[in-house]
């Protein structure tokens, strides 16, 4: 039995079970275990009479134990229940000298550098199970919504972006200048995105949706950055852009609202965190709002849909702040808003969560559908309090003629995407769909600062540990 479960249930006064990592030993006498299972440790008080000295020597911080006792009412400050303890079996020693993860306040930068032993700590513990209960809100919903998951491939030989910033697969020794062909005949690379494959099988399938690494070579170190990251990517044949609105709402006001009702313990803790980490950092502050306010805003109000062009007007006749202006100006229509002006549109024009449409085709992909002022595509961003962009996708262009002029324009190898062009030649249809970073999401949901925490280990440039 974990011990979660063993505070939910009905087992007071009974003998129990569990095992866990010491916390905390105290006084030669009060254990403090955690399992994982949830936020709270559990005492355990040390019988003298029935467990050796011998063991006791060996009861150190991050030793594994196993403890039996009987889960009684405690009679102590600061929990509610405790185990008598009347036996202790020692897992796994811990040399209390060399084991890092001491009972005392670490910086994330040290626990980066011991990521395999940070979920021990409460933070990181509380971090990863909602990661965990996200990503069963993922799929619970695409699954109770008729979605079919596809697992797109992780090696590709099409840029879904046309960015170029892939990271080559190859099996030919860079230093051989030999005229073999490579493994798999053709240049090929890690994926950007499966959004390609998921349309094919949206025009087939109906509904799909991704929910899988993606792996990108941009050279940035910053703390929303990261080389290998999960996207989410559901495809929907039939749809348009306002049926894609729709959906991207309603997605994200239910995983939202599942971690709201499912983790309340956690997020309460990691609220309280969010909240002292402001007040110490008054300069990375991401939001006007709590930790829980913020998800609340997401999940209790409507997402305000307004047009880029819009967007524009009301960013140009702005004052965001008496003293200041935007860091970077809204010199016209055709820029590509920063996170400064998603946030003012969110926080202080609309106060609620925005989605913005219609932005100008230079900007925006070639795979997005052209609408018939030939100057703006049917794409969407979806603006969250505290960060801006959170989501991005659009109709896609199911004309032939118009997507082979939009490659065309964008440099984009007709040859290489042949099956794409495809779909538009045998049972064209319009179809819609959005891309979500997992890891974002986890970010905004958690109230950590940096994405490097909220994935078990992060890879970014000059850094693959582990």
């Amino acid at each position: 039995m974990d011990i979660r479960q063993l505070f939910l249930g009905d087992q007071l006064n009974q003998e129990v079970c569990i095992r866990g990592w010491v916390r905390t030993f105290r006084a030669n006498r009060f254990i403090a275990i955690n399992d994982g299972s949830c936020l709270a440790n559990m005492q355990c008080i040390v019988d003298f009479e029935q467990v050796s000295e011998e063991v006791l020597a060996e009861i150190n911080t991050g030793a594994a134990v196993e403890i039996t006792g009987t889960f009684v009412e405690s009679q102590g400050k600061g929990q509610k229940y405790e185990i008598q303890a009347s036996n202790i079996n020692i897992l796994g020693v811990s040399n209390a000298d060399d084991y890092p993860i001491q009972p005392k306040k670490h910086s994330l930068e040290f626990l980066r550098e011991k990521a395999h032993l940070r979920v021990r700590t409460n933070t990181f513990g509380a971090v990863m199970r909602v990661r965990a209960a996200l990503s069963f809100a993922v799929h619970q919903y695409f699954t109770q919504s008729g979605f079919y998951q596809v697992h797109t491939p992780i090696i590709t030989g099409s840029d879904a972006e046309g960015a170029g910033e892939m990271f080559r697969v190859t099996t030919k020794d860079p230093e051989q200048n030999d005229d073999k062909p490579d493994f798999f005949g053709k240049e090929t690379n890690l994926t950007v995105s499966g959004q390609l494959e998921a349309e094919t099988y949206a025009m087939g399938l109906g509904k799909v949706y991704t929910f899988g690494p993606t792996f990108r070579a941009e050279n940035s170190n910053t703390s929303r950055h990261l080389a290998e990251f999960w996207m989410i990517e559901p495809e929907v044949a039939f749809n348009d852009l306002e049926d894609n609105m729709d959906l991207a709402e309603d997605f994200i006001k239910s995983v939202l609202g599942y971690v709201l009702e499912n983790c309340k313990e956690d997020l309460g803790f990691l609220d309280q965190r969010f909240a002292k980490e402001e007040a110490i950092k008054p300069e990375i502050k991401r939001s006007p709002m709590g930790l829980l306010e913020r998800l609340q805003f997401v999940t209790q109000n409507q997402f305000k849909r307004v047009s880029y062009t819009e967007a524009i007007d009301i960013l140009r006749n702005s004052k965001p702040n008496k003293k200041k202006k935007f860091k970077y100006n809204v010199d016209g229509w055709g820029i590509d808003l920063q996170s400064e002006h998603e946030r003012y549109l969110v926080e202080k024009h609309f106060t609620s969560p925005v989605i913005i449409f219609d932005y100008p085709a230079e900007i925006k992909a070639f795979y997005m559908r052209m609408n018939e002022d030939g100057k703006t595509v049917r794409a969407m961003d979806v603006l969250f309090p505290g960060v801006g962009e959170m989501v991005g996708g659009s109709q896609r262009e199911e004309r032939l003629d118009r997507l082979v002029e939009r490659m065309k324009s964008k440099d984009v190898d007709l040859k290489e995407l042949w099956w794409y062009l495809d779909l538009r030649r045998f049972g064209t249809a319009k179809h819609a769909g959005f891309g979500l970073g997992f890891e974002r999401l986890v970010l905004y949901t958690t109230g950590m600062s940096n994405i490097r925490d909220v994935i078990p280990y992060p890879r970014t440039p000059l850094s693959a540990e582990f």
